[in-house]
């Protein structure tokens, strides 16, 4: 199947590992341009690297990558400038985000309530709103948020994620309905138990807090999940992908998880 995404330009936050590197890296796959960022410039280097090393439809499209941390407004509006002055336009957004730290909600003070503010929903906020205009000037565009299943069914310990992640899905419905007119499609997926480090460093939390073991601790995760086990990160991409292709040219405005069954709810 083509996708359609050979010499688009797609612009990939928090990239350089997890889930916006795999979604980085199905993106070149299939031809596109990627615009990869991180706070470690290190770390960055290597991603381009083992991306540049994959096998492309595409044999002149590039890696990009930009230093940048998505707390700070003018680092994002950096970001764009850098990316629109590289390759002339934005097709995609991914919107990825680190998430924020675990605990029930007496244990979280306000600085962490006003970073996960920062981090996850106004850092969308603020990038959506550079690059809406490019894609309204090109007449099209693709933004795909990638939250978590928390916007479906709320996690333990995980308030700050079950409470900054719902706005990001009331904005991204939001610019949806406003920008359909203007062919500018807006989705959020929402991954659900992943094997990424952020899964790893969860675990981890809890075996400190309860001194159960680590195999004790993933299985909990495990077993909601019908199909038996934890997702991987390309299981992720694949879907986002998809929704960045001229294949999903009818689907905006939608919430959809990737869990392998986790989320129970009929929506």
């Amino acid at each position: 199947m083509n996708l359609g995404l050979k010499n688009k330009v797609a612009l990939v936050l928090a990239s350089s590992k997890g889930l916006g590197f795999a979604c980085a890296k199905g993106l070149y796959e299939e031809g596109a341009n990627v615009v990869i960022c991180s706070r470690s410039e290190d770390n960055l280097n290597i991603a381009k690297k083992e991306i540049e090393a994959l096998e492309s439809i595409n044999s002149s499209n590039k890696v990009f990558p930009i230093v940048v941390d998505l707390m700070h407004e003018e680092q994002i509006e950096n970001l764009v400038k850098k990316a629109l002055n590289e390759f002339g336009r934005i097709d995609i957004l991914i919107h990825n985000a680190g998430g924020p730290p675990s605990g029930p909600i007496d244990k979280i003070t306000k600085e962490e309530w006003s970073n996960s503010i920062d981090l996850n929903l106004r850092s969308f906020i603020n990038i959506t709103d550079m690059v809406i205009p490019i894609m309204k000037n090109q007449k099209e565009g693709r933004i795909i948020a990638i939250t978590s299943v928390s916007v479906k069914q709320p996690l333990n310990n995980l308030v700050l994620s079950n409470t900054t992640r719902l706005g990001v899905v009331g904005f991204a419905k939001t610019l949806a309905n406003e920008y359909g007119k203007d062919n500018i499609l807006v989705n959020v997926v929402c991954p659900g138990p992943t094997l990424t480090d952020r899964m790893k460093e969860l675990i981890d939390t809890t075996v400190k807090n309860t001194g159960k073991s680590y195999e004790e601790v993933e299985t909990t995760w495990i077993n909601p999940i019908p199909l038996g086990r934890l997702g991987k990160p390309e299981e992720l991409a694949n879907l986002v992908v998809f929704l960045a292709s001229k294949r999903a040219s009818y689907i905006t405005g939608t919430v959809i998880q990737v869990d392998g069954g986790f989320v129970k709810s009929a929506f």
